[in-house]
């Protein structure tokens, strides 16, 4: 295990702490006491100690009300090879959601679906006739967003991480792409496939580019300033960057990235802090955003489309939104049992993506462990969100010991 893979944890990590105290509420208000806070956050800080994030940031809703906003680690001087002064992260700064882009993407083709400009039970070659080709004019855009299309890969021998700057190229490729499973019934997680045809789709049924359709339907209204496709450049000091950490990775998980994303684990990693990936519009996988703006989506989908009084979706478009497609299926692609809705991953009992009886939970993970989901039962949305992209058996066990603590603290 090379050194310079792994953060550099300092024996007291006080001084990249940052607790945003006036943003956060008391028992009174949230219902969390405050030694399960305290706990949820010594696990935060256990989390960040084993050496694979370089940059760790949460916020935590319950009832509405913060329960947490805490930031770990720096923007830049502690990551990996990495040298200069240390910049300590706030819990403010954007993060990339990675593949928790698209339960955000998945959004707008609702918010058209709301409109009457779309049907979930709409074929997708209504709208994009080319999609047709191979039999896959049966696909509806339900089973699409539900990862039942056919086409969890790009046609692609070699993808080279450049080729998501050509948009135009792209889909016609996936157009012209031979399903794998022509009955489209089996359920094979599309990693970066389905953000381009769902991208299409709102930029056909809209008349407008997805950067300028998000802030108008939703990041506008609700002021999410940091939500962004990509990074403009006056904000990539404000973001830390992506770096691939822990152990080098080896077979199977070599292989079982380049099965889902097309390259190799690191390279992937990579990708994320070049300009093509942050300035290009990669509707399932580049939308930065801060914790707190993230959680304020996922709150606004457990008010059932509204947030402080700006409604952006109407209460059924959330139901439909979130209600599962089918039963838990053996996901081809992830290798696990999994439920899909139209955009969002759902929890599981007795224990799923969001923590131990997360059954009503939805939510969408991105590289391995960024979460941002909402539980109904518990009356929460969280977003973690983190820089560093490791499969390190102690950073996965003290991820499933915060969502435990999360989970406890809202029985």
């Amino acid at each position: 295990m090379a050194l310079s893979r792994w953060v550099k944890v300092p024996r007291d990590i006080a001084p990249l702490c940052v607790i945003d105290q006036a943003a956060e509420c008391g028992p009174e208000d949230t219902g969390v006491s405050e030694a399960a806070r305290e706990r949820i956050w010594s696990n935060l800080q256990s989390l960040y100690r084993t050496g694979v994030h370089p940059a760790l940031t949460m916020v935590m809703r319950r009832h509405g009300k913060i329960v947490l906003k805490r930031s770990i680690g720096a923007v830049h001087g502690n990551g990996p090879g990495e040298t200069g002064p240390i910049v300590p992260l706030h819990p403010d700064s954007p993060i990339c959601l990675f593949s928790a882009s698209k339960a955000i993407s998945a959004l707008l083709v609702h918010k058209l679906v709301e409109d009457g400009r779309l049907r979930l039970e709409d074929r997708v070659s209504a709208h994009i006739p080319e999609f047709a080709a191979h039999g896959k004019g049966a696909v509806t855009i339900r089973q699409l967003m539900a990862h039942r299309a056919g086409i969890p890969t790009l046609p692609v021998k070699h993808p080279d991480p450049s080729l998501l700057q050509h948009w135009d190229a792209l889909v016609h490729l996936l157009c012209l792409a031979p399903p794998f499973d022509p009955r489209f019934e089996k359920q094979a997680y599309h990693a970066l496939t389905v953000g381009f045809i769902v991208g299409e789709l709102v930029r056909r049924a809209s008349g407008k580019e997805l950067r300028d359709y998000l802030r108008e339907v939703i990041t506008g209204p609700l002021k999410l300033d940091t939500m962004t496709f990509g990074l403009p450049p006056e904000r990539r000091g404000l973001a830390p960057k992506s770096h691939g950490t822990g152990p080098k990775p080896f077979w199977p998980v070599t292989q079982y990235a380049q099965r889902i994303i097309g390259v190799s684990f690191d390279r992937a990693a990579e990708a994320a802090n070049e300009e093509g990936f942050l300035s290009s519009v990669v509707p399932s996988g580049n939308i930065f955003a801060s914790a707190d703006d993230a959680s304020k989506l996922f709150q606004m989908l457990l008010n059932g489309g509204v947030l402080d009084g700006v409604r952006v979706l109407q209460p059924e478009t959330v139901a439909e939104a979130i209600r599962p497609v089918g039963r838990i299926q053996y996901d081809g692609m992830l290798m696990v049992p999994l439920r899909f809705s139209a955009g969002f991953m759902l929890g599981e009992s007795p224990f799923g993506l969001f923590g131990p009886k997360s059954h009503e939970a939805f939510g969408h993970l991105g590289f391995v462990s960024v979460l941002c989901w909402a539980d109904p039962a518990r009356d929460i949305s969280v977003a973690l969100l983190n820089s560093g992209k490791s499969m390190a058996p102690s950073a996965l066990l003290q991820l499933a010991r915060v969502l435990g603590s999360i989970s406890r603290a809202c029985a």
